[in-house]
């Protein structure tokens, strides 16, 4: 039970730390008020839930369009022309 709970946090976590967060506040919330009869706990837990996941499906939509867009832009030179640095070797003098 533990590592199926382990890996669904780790998947639900990966991409969006916020909504996942969300997400599994509002059905953690959702699952308290429906299992103790708390109507209240019930309804603030899916709006939480669905808010989080209204999150998470805009932030997919947005990176969709930007990745295939976006141009790639080189901050160094492709090449050097500089001479490499010498290697760096323990001193022979000691003490």
């Amino acid at each position: 039970m533990n590592l199926l709970f382990a890996r669904f946090l780790r998947v639900v976590y990966r991409k969006e730390p916020v909504s996942g967060f969300l997400l599994i506040l509002g059905a953690t919330d959702t699952l308290l008020g429906g299992l103790g009869g708390r109507v209240s706990l019930l309804s603030i837990g899916l709006f939480i839930a669905l808010l989080g996941a209204i999150m998470r499906w805009q932030q997919g939509a947005k990176k969709s369009p930007a990745i295939a867009t976006e141009t790639v832009r080189y901050y160094l030179p492709p090449g050097s022309t500089r001479q490499p640095l010498p290697l760096l070797a323990p001193s022979k003098k000691h003490r």
